[in-house]
């Protein structure tokens, strides 16, 4: 059951005291070659599946947590920016973890490690596949063997994401507060940092970057939508979706260089984030889902900018074996035929090294 308090802001969720987590529709990469960063595109709308318990899966009410719309073979990444305080963050596919490739285990561990260090880590992009890439998260049904979890574990039962947050223990979290207020605060004549000299977010020495800004596109129409009337009917099997790979990229996924005892032994929260078809979000919300994803040549074409990010003090982990070995959806669905443009010379960018709002979620059984 639950372990702490999770909760919707507008598009974020806010797991405990401090980690905040987005989820960010992209253009989805080639599964030839690897590429830069691809941009951001908007948010994911997020729902608390507790707020339509006429309309969602039994099922989905015994796990709890919160739903978003995504279209198959859409391509998604995980932003952490605003992360105020150090975080281990576990991220689960299936419930299997896409840093180490193990089985889902609700605790940190290392050899290999199986968590990400927030806020250290800005976003998360696919599994940690290669030395110093991921692969891209690209969603598909359930039933074809194409997502992580067929793959690692020979059988696709659970789906979604998971995703749970340990905060330090007490002892190290004091003296990562008093070194961040020691950094940031001017010394006295008398060389003491001043009482209740207010804390600013970021850590591990920098600020926490921002998230990606999301170039504006021009909306498709859909068909508007009417809410479902409660109790009109009995409540379909919703279709169930996980997340396969697709392209890869360059991208780290850093060591942790605290030891494992720094951190609490229990997570502050955790949550089940279910991925719903357009058709399906319609019928269980009333809503219409975003409009299916930019076409990636038109946006290339269009000189619209991708991204590479590197912080020369972090160290990317070690490739996990079982996630290299995962093949990319296309070999289950088909080759992609869409068109692929390379970003021209100076298109690639980059980047370098409060009261908690919103709605609480509930957690379940899962």
């Amino acid at each position: 059951m639950g372990t702490g308090s999770v909760r919707v802001d507008g598009n974020a969720l806010l797991l405990g005291e401090g980690v905040q987590i987005r989820f960010i529709r992209t253009l989805r990469l080639p599964e030839r070659g690897t590429h830069s960063l691809p941009p951001g595109l908007g948010e994911f709308p997020l729902r608390r599946v507790e707020d339509y318990p006429d309309t969602v899966p039994p099922e989905w009410l015994a796990k709890g947590g919160v739903m978003l719309p995504v279209y198959l073979r859409e391509a998604m990444w995980l932003s952490f920016g605003g992360t105020r305080e150090p975080a281990a963050l576990q991220v689960g596919v299936g419930k299997v973890c896409a840093v180490s490739g193990k089985r889902w285990t609700g605790r940190l561990a290392r050899g290999p490690q199986n968590y990400l260090v927030l806020p250290r880590q800005p976003w998360l992009d696919g599994i940690n596949s290669g030395e110093g890439t991921v692969r891209q998260f690209v969603a598909v049904p359930l039933g074809l063997g194409a997502t992580v979890e067929g793959q690692v574990t020979g059988e696709e039962t659970t789906g979604g994401v998971q995703l749970q947050a340990f905060p330090l223990g007490p002892v190290a979290l004091a003296e990562w507060r008093r070194a961040e207020l020691a950094r940031i605060t001017p010394p006295t004549p008398g060389g003491a940092v001043p009482y209740g000299a207010p804390q600013p977010p970021g850590g591990f020495g920098g600020p926490v970057p921002a998230p990606m800004p999301a170039p504006m596109m021009a909306p498709q129409s859909m068909a508007p939508g009417s809410a479902p009337r409660r109790g009109a009917a009995p409540r379909p099997a919703a279709p169930a979706m996980g997340l396969g790979v697709g392209g890869s990229m360059h991208q780290e996924v850093y060591r942790d260089e605290r030891p494992l005892s720094d951190w609490s032994e229990e997570p502050a929260a955790r949550v089940f984030v279910h991925l719903v078809t357009p058709p399906e979000w319609r019928r269980i919300t009333g809503e219409a889902a975003p409009p299916s994803p930019v076409d990636r040549a038109a946006y290339t074409k269009a000189g619209l900018p991708w991204f590479d990010y590197y912080d020369e003090s972090a160290t990317d982990l070690a490739p996990a074996d079982t996630l290299s070995q995962v093949k990319p959806v296309g070999e289950w669905l088909g080759d992609d035929h869409a068109p692929w443009v390379d970003p021209a010379p100076g298109q690639v960018k980059p980047l370098g090294n409060a009261p908690r709002p919103g709605k609480p979620v509930q957690d379940g059984d899962w």
